[in-house]
């Protein structure tokens, strides 16, 4: 029998994900986004160890460029959802490896795409929550700052496991929120970590502070639909997904 052939799944374009073998959490919040969207998004997993530590997070460089090859070819974006390794590798290093991959394909990482959503927000002064221990929080606050953004208070969880990480609960994450929002000049805060649960307080927040509220999943989302050249305005929660990305390059 004859057949016709056409784009395939996602008419909008086909994004490439890698995800954490411990995440429980970016998956469940990139569906609220992608619902009744034409946009094919493909995960690749990752291994990742559930203590979450600065040398056992460095350790996922030498899978990258293995797990990206595991994604189809003909992708528009790619990314890779772990924003404290990707500060700890650091994001130069992982677009290199996923373009090993994927050559020529725009790479993003969730502390890239925060720093993008802050830039567009008009942000220099945040508020930061954290599950994690301050020795994987702390180079993510000097990246923060060496990138123009002043960290005014963060506050953590002190969780190293990522498993419990997945059952913070968000009415937690919503009080973190508030207490880091309560220093002077904050304009923005931000809600770090693909495993911390937050789609459901965020915009619960906004309205309580009068200020934006944006978290790992939903700044690097936003980015790579920006990446691939959707008009992503009113896709998700928040202020952010008001602010349109398509016109964004990659870094």
């Amino acid at each position: 029998m004859r057949y016709e052939l056409d784009q395939g799944a996602g008419g909008a374009g086909r994004a490439g994900l890698i995800v954490l073998s411990t995440d429980e959490t970016l998956e469940f919040e990139a569906r609220q986004v992608l619902a009744g969207r034409p946009v094919n998004l493909l995960h690749s997993r990752i291994p990742a160890q559930h203590h979450v530590t600065p040398e056992l997070l460095r350790r996922m460089e030498a899978e990258l460029a293995a797990t990206a090859e595991r994604l189809p070819e003909g992708l528009d974006v790619i990314g890779y959802a772990c924003t404290s390794a990707a500060t700890l590798i650091g994001p130069a290093r992982v677009a290199r490896h996923l373009h090993e991959a994927h050559p020529g394909v725009p790479a993003t990482d969730p502390m890239s795409a925060v720093i993008a959503a802050l830039r567009v927000l008009g942000v220099e002064r945040i508020g930061l929550v954290t599950p994690y221990l301050d020795s994987v929080t702390a180079p993510m606050r000097a990246h923060l700052e060496a990138n123009g953004i002043t960290v005014a208070r963060d506050v953590s969880f002190g969780e190293k496991n990522d498993r419990t990480v997945a059952r913070i609960a968000e009415s937690s994450t919503r009080e973190a929120m508030l207490e880091a929002a309560g220093a002077p000049g904050v304009e923005a805060v931000f809600a770090s970590c693909t495993n911390l649960r937050s789609f459901g307080v965020i915009e619960e927040v906004e309205a309580a502070l009068n200020l934006p509220v944006i978290s790992s999943n939903l700044a690097l989302i936003w980015h790579m639909l920006g990446l691939m050249g959707c008009d992503t305005r009113g896709w998700g929660p928040g202020r952010l997904f008001s602010h349109p990305a398509a016109a964004l390059q990659e870094a």
